[in-house]
């Protein structure tokens, strides 16, 4: 099953590394300077009871798990498991990890637990639970302290009985960005915080020194969403409980319409283009001067070369008249319920999110996007992600509290893909001019309900 991907997504698949697929990496071959000197510390003197066990793991390639494999030659010398470590692009990462998922096979130990296959992955009992593991002090540590875990990066990773199948490495949250925020102060209006204030605020911004006001990434069953909650509207009924599809309503035709004339009127030309890619590189390069984005995507804006570094800020996304609905994603490490080696797979997971090894990342590899609340609140992140004195990680914690609302259950369904690409083509058609909003949408509805019956689902 093909899924369409998010902002992050998107980009972090990209470039994926070629020397992180099927790479056997193992301390023999990569051992740090410190093994091969013959001086261990004290970690890697203890007794390794995984000794020969070999892990495979899989997962998508974003910035997190590609930085990972640098890491594992000191995993391997610590604990003495090798490690196959695959990380293909997202979308062939998806379809290999449901094929293998789907026949309860043994040829994963650990694998990422993708954000919009939540529901069918865990619903279908293809995942261990971790509770007995995060419950043993014997194999968990307190200090390693789960609760550190945003429970909104969490919450996606339970099932309904409110067992745990995932350890989240990341979430991706939507903010609000404008590269020159000295214009909007100029015309005497702050950081838009609703549909009426960010109508007003691109219309005072359109065209000033040339630059179109307004983009967001044409991936719109993930960038209208907001806009439809805000006003009102949803994707399903009642999910994940109740899955026939709401999009022919007045509600989701006025969000469309709204959406449509931001980016007509305040876009610039061929809106309707604008990948993830372009709207990071127009937004950094000073060509469009506001944008709804993934917050790690609106952080290069304040990197050296950045030609809006000393005028951009940032905020929530805006609120429309029926509350905040900002898009909220995780992802994260879980076990096969087909691993023959479950013990040494929460080994690994535990070493990967360890407090220490995250902070070692932050400073040697600069990710941004973590999932813990004490290395997110250490004093040097907070340092790096203040720009022009606003709190880029205040930002993303409130942001990411929000998923508590529920308001993204639809996003983990199974059958979320065929709703998000029908979405998709109905705004294109409705900025295009190919039809109206309430036209459009009526099609889009239509198409849905055919494709989900398709897939099985019954209404």
């Amino acid at each position: 099953m093909k899924a369409k991907l998010t902002a992050t997504e998107a980009a972090w698949d990209a470039e994926p590394s070629a020397a992180t697929r099927r790479a056997l990496l193992l301390a023999t071959a990569t051992a740090p300077a410190w093994l091969l000197a013959g001086r261990p510390p004290a970690f890697a003197q203890q007794a390794r009871p995984f000794q020969g066990t070999t892990l495979n793991i899989g997962c998508w390639a974003g910035p997190y798990p590609r930085a990972i494999a640098d890491y594992l030659p000191e995993f391997t010398a610590a604990t003495g498991i090798r490690v196959n470590y695959d990380t293909p692009s997202f979308p062939i990462y998806n379809q290999r990890a449901d094929l293998e998922l789907s026949t309860k096979g043994s040829a994963f130990d650990v694998l990422n637990i993708t954000f919009i296959y939540t529901s069918r992955w865990i619903g279908a009992g293809w995942f261990t639970p971790l509770d007995d593991y995060l419950n043993d002090r014997n194999r968990t540590p307190a200090d390693w302290d789960f609760a550190d875990f945003f429970p909104g990066s969490v919450q996606p990773m339970k099932d309904r009985a409110g067992r745990v199948y995932g350890a989240p490495w990341v979430s991706d949250v939507l903010v609000g960005g404008a590269g020159r925020f000295d214009l909007l102060r100029a015309a005497g209006m702050r950081m838009p915080d609703t549909f009426e204030e960010l109508e007003r605020a691109m219309a005072a911004m359109h065209m000033k020194e040339d630059t179109p006001a307004f983009i967001v990434e044409n991936h719109y069953g993930w960038t209208f969403i907001p806009f439809l909650q805000g006003f009102g509207g949803g994707v399903f009924r009642n999910p994940p409980e109740d899955l026939f599809p709401t999009l022919d309503t007045p509600e989701a035709a006025q969000a469309a319409e709204f959406l449509a004339k931001l980016l007509r009127q305040y876009g610039p030309p061929q809106a309707l283009g604008y990948n993830v890619d372009q709207t990071t590189q127009a937004f950094r390069s000073g060509r469009v001067n506001y944008q709804i984005n993934n917050h790690a995507f609106l952080l290069p804006a304040a990197e050296p070369g950045s030609r809006i570094r000393e005028t951009c800020s940032f905020s929530l996304i805006p609120a429309g008249p029926k509350g905040r609905f900002p898009g909220i994603a995780s992802h994260a490490w879980g076990i096969p319920v087909g691993s023959r080696n479950k013990d040494a797979a929460w080994e690994f997971i535990k070493w990967s999110l360890s407090k220490g090894l995250l902070t070692r990342m932050v400073n040697e590899k600069g990710l941004g996007a973590v999932t813990r609340a004490s290395v997110l609140n250490a004093p040097g992140f907070r340092e790096r992600t203040t720009v022009n004195g606003f709190d880029m990680t205040q930002l993303y914690m409130d942001t990411l509290a929000m998923a508590a609302q529920g308001h993204m259950r639809y996003r983990t369904v199974h059958v979320y893909p065929q709703a998000n690409a029908q979405i998709t083509q109905a705004i294109e058609r409705v900025v295009s001019g190919q039809m109206g909003a309430r036209e459009s949408f009526r099609l889009a509805q239509q198409n849905t309900i055919a494709d989900l019956r398709r897939s099985g689902v019954r209404f």
